[in-house]
Parts: structure tokens; sequence; C-alpha cells
């Protein structure tokens, strides 16, 4: 056991040299955003994946290479309309920027006179939310394997300065190996520092933003601990039915937990679930090490899971390239463009 801790010294070093090395890439691509990467005739709309505020995600094929994407197609006049444009202005720009394996993948992007267009990887899995509410919840080893993902992935973007902000089992998918990729970035942001932007879903805000207080990062690490709580309970630990009354709940910062819920993961839902964050893992001198370096964590296999090196505690079904099974069915709408620029100019 004597070698250990050089093991671990030593896989230390190779994530600060990649993490050195992705904020260079990352500052890069940044600095010089690709803009009109392709345009609409050259896909092929297949079928409606989801549908949002602004629009809707299609299943797409290029025409040419025959590869299958997600388009998400986001209506100009909306965006301008509820004040969204710095978000999704924000959202392309994060995306074309960074490069993660748990992170969605932007292939292409381009504007038409009606509508912004954002060609991502295609995830034929489905949605996390839609496998947890089939199996009801995860077992704590499959919370777990999603868990390290979403931790890596946020140590990436933190790395870089950047708060996701939106974290859920909506916004999360699953591959063909069993693997995530964390999905819609339009409320993440290049933030060295605080924001006051009262952002993200009910019930996963940090105190911080409830109290318009000036939040950082560690809202990102919140948002896990409310995550993994669900995965490994079936439901949000601050559930109810009024959004003024999940606000209360997560006020007061107390977490109930069934019996089934193992001694380590209430440990580490209890440090992750901090009201005070200052005192909250993630938030610490130990940064994300805290996180990585619990009980609960202990047989994860770090650059295994980054390298999807270990086996997937589930595999979504898939037929192959184009299949949509894991997705509901959406009325199918026509694309159109106006013949005048629609504001977003």
């Amino acid at each position: 056991m004597g070698n250990v801790p050089a093991k671990k010294g030593s896989e230390q070093k190779v994530v600060k040299e990649f993490l050195a090395r992705a904020k260079e890439d990352f500052l890069r691509r940044w600095e010089h955003p690709v803009q009109n990467t392709a345009s609409l005739d050259q896909f092929k709309l297949l079928k409606t994946l989801g549908i949002g505020a602004f629009g809707r995600v299609v299943l797409v094929s290029h025409r040419e290479n025959g590869s299958h994407y997600a388009m998400k197609i986001l209506k100009k006049e909306k965006v301008v309309k509820m004040r969204q444009v710095q978000h999704v202005l924000n959202e392309k720009r994060i995306l074309q920027a960074i490069d993660f394996p748990f992170l969605i993948k932007l292939h292409f992007s381009f504007r038409d006179n009606s509508n912004l267009y954002l060609v991502m990887e295609y995830v034929p899995g489905g949605d996390m939310f839609s496998h947890l509410r089939r199996v009801g919840r995860f077992t704590e080893p499959h919370a777990c394997f999603y868990a390290a993902q979403i931790a890596l992935a946020f140590q990436y973007l933190h790395s870089l300065d950047l708060i996701y902000r939106d974290l859920k089992p909506e916004n999360i998918v699953i591959d063909q190996q069993g693997y995530l990729r964390v999905t819609d970035f339009g409320f993440a942001k290049l933030v060295r520092g605080r924001t006051w932007t009262l952002c993200g879903t009910p019930d996963y805000m940090a105190p911080e933003i409830i109290l318009n207080i000036g939040y950082n990062k560690a809202v990102d690490w919140w948002a896990l601990g409310v995550l993994i709580y669900e995965m490994a309970v079936g439901f949000p630990p601050f559930y109810a039915e009024q959004p003024i009354s999940i606000s209360q709940n997560i006020l007061s910062g107390k977490v109930r937990f069934p019996s089934h819920v193992s001694s380590d993961l209430k440990d580490l839902l209890r440090n992750l679930l901090q009201v005070d964050f200052s005192k909250r893992f993630g938030n610490l001198q130990n940064g994300v090490g805290d996180i990585k370096n619990h009980k609960w964590f202990a047989t994860t296999r770090w650059i295994a899971i980054y390298e999807k090196r270990v086996e997937a505690p589930f595999i979504p079904k898939f037929e192959g390239p184009g299949d949509a099974s894991n997705f509901d069915n959406y009325e199918e709408e026509e694309i159109r463009i106006s013949i005048n620029e629609k504001g977003l100019n």
C-alpha cells in the first residue's frame, strides 16, 4: 500500500496538466468564435426530440456525410421577446469553445432571418428524467457512476471559470455506451468571482441564488447534491407543490433520508446540501477533491470513468443510427423562414 500516495499524486499531476491545456484550448476558441459553419439545406429534418420555450430540438441527418445530429432551432422573435438574447448568445459561444466527454458537443451553428440553429451530437439513449421515472430510483452504485461523470464535467467547466447553473435530469442524456452528456447551456456563464442573476429550476436552486446575495461556482455543487438525492431516492430533497414552499424548504436546509440511503451517501449529501456555501463541499480549500475523495466514491476509478473504460450499469436500447425510440413523440412543425430579419441581428 506504500505506493498509494505516490499514485494519487501522479494522478493529480496528470489532471492539473490536462486542465491547464484545456484552458488554453478553451480561451483560444472563446476569443475566436466560429460563425455560420453550415446552412439549413444541408440537413434533412427527421423527428422532433423535444420542445422548449424558444423552439425545438430536431433529429436531423446531414445530406453529405450521412451522420445524425440533434439540431436546436431557436426562434429569434421569441428569444428577443422573452429577453433571453444574452443567454442564447452565451450558449452558442460556450458550446463552440468547450470540449469534454460528458458535455454535449457542438458541430455546426448558423442563422437565417427567423432562427438560430445549433447542430449538436445526437445522443440516442434519451434523457435521464425519463429513465429515472420509469424505474423509480437508481441503485447507489448506478447513481454514483452518473454522479462521478457530472463531478468531472463540473471540475472541467469550473477550471474554465464557467458556471453551468441548470443541472437536472431533463438536461442529461445517455449515450449508447450508457455514459452521460450534459446538455442545454442556456444558463451557463463565464464568471470570475460572483454573479447575481436569478436563474435555474426551483428544485435545484442553491440558497444563495434565492437570497440574491451573489453566488459563485458553489451553486453547481449544491445542484449535484440535489441530483444525487433525486437519483438515489426518486424525487428531489426539497420537493413541494408550490414554488414558494420549495424555496422555504431549501433555505431551511433540512433534508430527510429514507431508510435505504447509506450512511456514506447521507454524509456526502449533508456536505453538498450545505446552506452556508463557505462550508459546502466543492467550495472549500481542497475544491473538488473533497467530493472525489469522499467515502461514497471510494470505489470510483476516476481516470477510467473519464476514458469510458468502466462498464455502465445501464445501456439504453438502440437500434442503430437515426433511432429515436428513446424520445417522446411531438407534433411536427414546418420551419418557416421570414423574408425579413426577425430581431437578433
